[in-house]
């Protein structure tokens, strides 16, 4: 028997669709922005160079753990001597789990790569439906650990700016272009991160009285207000971290020069 949109239960409607709107332009968008972020970061991710130009680091790449690190990049130390693929891939399964298990990014890429549905009032093409309990699906329900991996690679990518102050021989007081892509960047990532549904529970969530719990209460409602943009910093962080990376490699592979302001 038929589940989902076909099931019995559901209005016998032979239409696919009643709107008149053009309903198919955000899921032909989802699809190809993220089929270009998708091939442009997996064509980075196993590069394994151009990915530090003194004093930036890409965030694909930090930390940089690994001893095929490149000389300089690893402010972290070397840990991992058994890994002799591409350092990014030790790291970006972390980000990148946070974003794909993402609530957000679920109704994003299921409606535009799967169809499920392809846009509300819209029927699927699936004949049944059996939600996230099964494999590979019921993986979405670690959400809130992949979290806590991100918010530390954020923390770590923090650290990356803050360095950025730095020019080759480690005195303080430069600034290039390069470092304020990083700044934008980050502020982006956390904007991201802490407008996160599961932060936002995780920030808030099982407390009876938020008046005996003041503090909690004030950054559940600083984390609440910027859930209703979280959709808007999922888009905005998704495109400065590709360019952040983009730029460091223009510049590590020497096809431009960093812009200096001091």
């Amino acid at each position: 028997m038929s589940t989902g949109v076909l099931g019995p239960g559901r209005a016998r409607i032979a239409d696919r669709t009643l709107r008149r709107d053009r309903w198919w332009l955000s899921p032909v968008a989802t699809f190809v922005v993220f089929s270009t972020f998708v091939v442009y970061s997996t064509w980075r991710a196993f590069e394994g160079a151009n990915y530090y130009a003194e004093p930036y680091l890409s965030p694909f790449y930090s930390p940089c753990l690994t001893t095929e690190c490149l000389n300089g990049s690893s402010d972290f130390g070397q840990p991992i001597d058994w890994w002799s693929l591409s350092p990014a891939l030790v790291v970006l399964i972390f980000p990148l789990g946070f974003r794909l298990t993402c609530y957000y990014y679920r109704k994003a890429y299921y409606r535009a790569f799967w169809l499920s549905p392809p846009a509300c009032a819209v029927a699927e093409p699936h004949g049944g439906y059996s939600g996230e309990t099964r494999l590979p699906l019921i993986l979405q329900n670690i959400h809130r650990w992949f979290l806590y991996a991100a918010s530390v690679v954020a923390l770590v990518l923090t650290y990356d700016v803050v360095i950025a102050f730095r020019d080759e021989n480690g005195n303080w007081g430069h600034m290039g272009l390069g470092t304020l892509i990083m700044l934008v960047n980050i502020v982006l990532i956390w904007l991201y991160t802490i407008s996160c549904h599961s932060c936002r529970h995780a920030v808030g969530g099982r407390l009876r009285h938020f008046s005996k719990h003041p503090l909690r209460y004030q950054a559940w409602t600083f984390v609440s207000k910027q859930n209703k943009r979280h959709a808007l910093w999922a888009w905005l962080s998704l495109f400065s971290v590709g360019l952040t990376d983009l730029y460091i490699y223009l510049l590590a592979a020497g096809h431009i020069s960093d812009v200096r302001f001091f």
